[in-house]
């Protein structure tokens, strides 16, 4: 070890030589790094999809190392839906706003529960393999490597080893000057050159021997590098499952958005204009999308502009409820939301619950239809109904 940290120090000083590796060998080294560094910051970053709480992380991280079972978390969806079911309880489930909160609310749920499947299916299929290699293969590649690493600062020393030993036998090997040296430094030159002689063999023989350790040990390391080929298939079939995973979560929830938003699209833009969720909505409110599309096609008439102080006579004449027929075909039945007391003669008054025919003329505000009950007729709000089909 000491061998080894000294010549580790002399390759940082730039003193002493490095055995290099041959260029695949350094290849796949650096694809090994990539794979690491990048299957970490994958693994990190869809570990903040799944769970953006940084605190719920680290608890769950800490189950996970004490062996334990993570205990299970209610969704932010889920979460919601228990807070809109009981605002609607407080509110009245009975009221208009009480039974959105339901409907809302029970969306939600189903959106939290199908969260839950998707985060289930990711961990296990996707982010699992990922925390395996890098648990398991990464660490394993690691120490192989830290051995190899080892292994090669023993060899370069022993070379430099080696390389010391023959300079000073070809020293001590060097003829001396019979006419300026005396016998007896002739004597202790020749034993010179024969211990430095022994210890060049010594150093060749340890050479060799750790030349054999690196080859094996190099081999054995290329072979896990290899392996990273490997990695990189499965790592690709588990992103393709995540994937799956992912369309199936966001299908569920755009199906389910789908489904509420045509329970709810017949309320849109009805609670608007009042802090009362009990009062019913004003009669002001613009005519719903939906509705307008379904309503019966009448041919246009021309509406003359209103001038100030000039009563609109066509208008007038056209929208007076009491001098109109319904069309021959495409009336619609409707619903009353609420009570409607009516404001003049031109009017319809309603009552909560009771079912009207509604139908509208060409020139009419679209805020409004004209409703039917029997013999009674006139104009009501269309933010007051329900229009069925």
């Amino acid at each position: 070890m000491t061998t080894s940290f000294l010549q580790f120090t002399e390759e940082k000083l730039g003193q002493a030589e490095k055995t290099e590796l041959d260029a695949h060998f350094e290849n796949l080294l650096a694809r090994a790094d990539f794979t690491k560094n990048w299957t970490e910051k994958i693994l990190r970053q869809t570990e903040v999809l799944l769970q953006p709480n940084p605190s719920a992380r680290v608890e769950e991280f800490l189950y996970e190392k004490l062996d334990r079972k993570v205990p299970s978390r209610v969704t932010n969806g889920e979460l919601l839906a228990q807070y809109m079911t009981e605002a609607a309880n407080d509110f009245g489930p009975g009221t208009p706003y009480g039974k959105t909160l339901i409907k809302v609310g029970e969306t939600q749920r189903r959106i939290g529960a199908a969260e839950r499947d998707f985060i289930h299916s990711a961990s296990i299929n996707f982010l699992t393999p990922l925390r395996n290699f890098l648990e398991g293969d990464w660490r394993t590649i690691s120490k192989e490597r830290r051995i190899l690493q080892n292994r090669r600062l023993d060899l370069d020393a022993c070379k430099a080893r080696l390389k010391k030993a023959k300079a000073a036998e070809a020293k001590a090997a060097a003829v001396p000057d019979f006419q300026e040296t005396r016998p007896r430094n002739y004597v202790l030159s020749a034993s010179a050159s024969a211990l430095w002689s022994d210890e060049v063999e010594k150093a060749e023989h340890e050479l060799r021997l750790t030349q054999t350790e690196f080859d094996r040990q190099a081999e054995v390391t290329r072979l896990l590098l290899e392996g990273i080929s490997s990695t990189h298939v499965n790592h690709l079939r588990c992103l393709h499952e995540f994937v799956e995973s992912q369309t199936n979560y966001y299908a569920q929830c755009y199906q389910y958005m789908l489904d509420l938003q045509k329970q709810l699209g017949r309320f849109s833009g009805t609670f608007v204009g009042n802090a009362e969720s009990t009062s019913p909505p004003p009669a002001a409110t613009s005519l719903p999308a939906v509705a307008a599309a379904t309503l019966p096609a009448v041919p246009t008439i021309p509406v003359v502009p209103t001038i100030v102080g000039v009563p609109n006579t066509v208008a007038e004449s056209v929208l007076n409820p009491n001098e109109v027929k319904p069309p021959a075909s495409g009336t619609r039945k409707a619903r009353v939301l609420y009570d409607y007391e009516a404001a003049d003669s031109t009017e319809l008054a309603l009552l909560a619950d009771e079912m009207i025919t509604v139908y509208s003329l060409p020139g009419m505000d679209p805020d409004w239809l004209i409703g039917e009950r029997g013999n009674q007729k006139g104009k009501v709000p269309v933010t007051y109904l329900e229009l069925l089909s």
